[in-house]
């Protein structure tokens, strides 16, 4: 990957790509920590960290994705999430409306006409998110003493819905002028902006341990976060890799005295064709009851508190709920977004078979049969990558009831850890592929 970036940087026109790429982030991490006129941050920060649940709700999962914007009320606070939920919408209706199922299929003038409709949609989306936002500020007691007229609220609204169309316009610049998909960018640079969070834990829990006399325990825990971590990275690379290849064999014909075709090939179906969308669907289902008691808060003793308590993030239903999720929603994106009849389709029409298959029904069917093994694999994959840090906090959270010391360590981000990794590495990953390919165009010399 180093290798690539110094071969990627040596080539004048892919070193401006990517000093334009940075420029664009670093505009966008700049509004990041411009703060909205008559918000309280610190208030608004303490009172979404405070809740019991608040770390295993959407609002945490909205603030993972905005870099931590979110709890510190900043003009990017909604950030790619508006955007990439109107991608989804978008995505879904093609398959369910036929004028865009044909705007689809149109090539270039048609993705104009779906981009164009996305913009709009994503609008919309940010215009109600952006209401959403300030009525959970103004309960929050997080806006400034007199500050909650009219005006106010006008103010705050276009500014978080501008801050979102921003957002988007930035992300659209790096697709025309900069390396890589804008909006994973985006992502990638809020998640990574997290990590020195993450490693001043690390730090305060080596500390705490020296301080309590646990220092073995501590750098043992330290030692095992780093390692895991680790782990999943090169878990993930692997899935990401991974693919089946089903053999594809082209008939012979002959076109005047020239013969065509004979060749053999393959269609590869990758392991992870679903990337973290199953895991974004699952997130949205899961943290539903704890994202509801943000906003009416239970009695303890109620049987909404016990319902509260029973699927948070602490407990083991939270952590089932999520796995069986993912691997249901994995099917589900698969089936919309792959269509096996149409593949074997264009196999017939172009004279290739699969060896053993007779064309048409039967390849769609075995095609079919090959996906859904592979998905379930793939999404198993991913479940055990969104579900070891939750059986991780579980494991901890039952140890501090007889060691002291786990008790006063915060583990609020081990709730969407997975997702997080898998976002980075995904990134990158694809973020590579594209200057490498682009690296072999600039290399290619032509016919002789």
């Amino acid at each position: 990957m180093f290798r690539t970036l110094a071969n990627a940087w040596k080539l004048e026109d892919l070193r401006k790509k990517m000093l334009f790429t940075l420029f664009i982030i670093l505009i966008y991490r700049i509004g990041a920590c411009l703060p909205v006129p008559f918000v309280n941050s610190s208030v608004f920060s303490y009172y979404l960290s405070s809740g019991a649940n608040a770390s295993g709700s959407i609002l945490g999962f909205l603030n993972v994705l905005s870099g931590n914007s979110f709890s510190q009320a900043t003009l990017f606070a909604l950030g790619v999430s508006p955007y990439i939920t109107a991608s989804i919408v978008i995505q879904l209706l093609t398959v369910a409306i036929p004028p865009l199922e044909r705007w689809a299929k149109q090539g270039d003038e048609g993705r104009k006409k779906i981009t164009a409709l996305t913009r709009y949609v994503t609008v919309a989306i940010a215009l109600l998110t952006s209401i959403g936002y300030y009525l959970y500020l103004k309960n929050s007691g997080s806006l400034l003493e007199g500050c909650d007229g009219f005006f106010y609220a006008v103010v705050i609204v276009a500014c978080y819905c501008a801050g979102s169309s921003l957002v988007m316009w930035l992300a659209e610049k790096i697709n025309d002028r900069g390396i890589g998909n804008g909006i994973s960018l985006i992502l990638f640079a809020n998640i990574i902006s997290r990590g020195a969070g993450l490693l001043d834990n690390l730090i305060n829990t080596i500390k705490e341990g020296i301080e309590e006399s646990h220092v073995g325990i501590a750098v043992g825990f330290v030692v095992f976060t780093v390692v895991l971590m680790l782990a999943m990275i090169w878990f993930i690379i692997f899935i990401s890799d991974s693919e089946r290849r089903i053999p594809v064999q082209y008939a012979k014909k002959v076109v005047g005295r020239k013969m065509y075709g004979g060749q053999n090939t393959n269609l590869p179906i990758k392991l992870n064709m679903t990337g973290v969308m199953p895991i974004i669907f699952a997130n949205s289902i899961v943290t539903i009851p704890a994202t509801l008691s943000m906003f009416f808060s239970p009695k303890q003793g109620t049987a909404w508190y016990n319902i509260v308590k029973f699927c948070s993030s602490t407990s083991w239903f939270y952590a089932v709920m999520t796995l069986i999720l993912i691997v249901a929603f994995a099917y589900f994106y698969v089936a919309i977004s792959f269509n096996p009849i149409e593949v074997a389709g264009n196999l017939q029409k172009n004279g290739g078979s699969v060896p053993g298959i007779r064309p048409g029904k039967a390849t769609s069917d075995y095609i079919s049969k090959v996906l859904s093994r592979i998905t379930f694999i793939g999404a198993l994959a991913l479940a055990v990558i969104a579900v070891v840090p939750l059986i991780i906090q579980l494991v901890v959270g039952a140890i501090a009831n007889h060691v002291e010391f786990f008790g006063h360590l915060s583990f609020s981000e081990l709730a969407f850890g997975g997702t997080s990794i898998i976002i980075v590495v995904g990134v990158i990953l694809e973020t590579v592929r594209e200057i490498e390919g682009q690296m072999t165009m600039r290399h290619y010399k032509g016919f002789l």
